[in-house]
């Protein structure tokens, strides 16, 4: 079974930690993010492609459902489970599209059959393994787990892996959706990086970071301020 990825969203970490526990247990997923909040988790979202976020239903400020609504305006929307201690808001959970809701505190075998719902549909997108490229006049296809990070290049973009670099004609915001399922993450407006191949996260001056990549020149890669909460919860920091 493919593993899908999650985010989980509650405003209690005991919450979050619980059910990552119990996800792990169940297996088929991946935590890859967690958030406090429903304007951090959209703000999460519309970074990286997640297949699946499991949300509470009564946050500070936005509440789970109203997230949920606002997502359904997204073009790849991800599966909502709804994970709450309060039973009467089901209704308006599945009027919003949701796939299961459980209620805490949530059973294996129950968050085992949410699972189940959405593996089906999570599968049918293939996962793009290479990239075409150009250089020197030739084109060519590049694996991508051989992709450190890309550069904006007007409506183009530079592809760079460990020591060689590559045209793409095909936007930064095209890349983005391409390989945001993938692990990577458009950390400024010019730079989507691979973050498997990131090894140092340095703050900076105003709020912003600097990453380190593991690549043979060391290269250094700007994180706006913008972008850098969003970065410090995908790499669980």
């Amino acid at each position: 079974m493919m593993m899908l990825k999650a985010l989980l969203v509650d405003d209690e970490v005991p919450a979050r930690s619980e059910l990552r526990f119990l996800l792990g247990e169940v297996g088929g997923v991946e935590v890859i993010g967690e958030a406090g909040c429903a304007s951090e988790a959209l703000q999460l979202i519309k970074a990286i492609p997640y297949d699946v976020v499991f949300l509470d239903v009564s946050m500070p400020g936005l509440s789970g459902i109203e997230l949920a609504e606002a997502l359904t305006s997204l073009d790849h929307p991800p599966a909502i489970v709804f994970v709450t201690a309060h039973s009467e808001h089901a209704v308006d959970a599945f009027e919003v599209a949701a796939v299961d809701y459980l209620v805490k505190p949530v059973e294996a075998r129950r968050l085992r059959m949410a699972i189940e719902r959405i593996t089906p549909a999570a599968e049918v997108s293939p996962k793009i393994e290479r990239i075409p490229v150009e250089k020197a006049g030739k084109k060519l296809l590049l694996n991508v787990g051989d992709i450190y990070h890309v550069v904006a290049k007007d409506d183009y973009s530079y592809i760079y892996t460990d020591g060689e670099r590559y045209l793409s004609t095909l936007s930064l915001a095209d890349l983005e959706n391409k390989l945001g399922a993938q692990g990577f993450f458009r950390v400024h407006r010019r730079f989507l990086v691979n973050l498997a191949h990131v090894q140092e996260v340095a703050p900076m001056y105003g709020g912003t970071m600097e990453l380190a990549l593991k690549d043979q020149a060391k290269t250094r890669v700007p994180v706006s301020r913008r972008r850098a909460p969003a970065l410090k919860r995908a790499l669980g920091l």
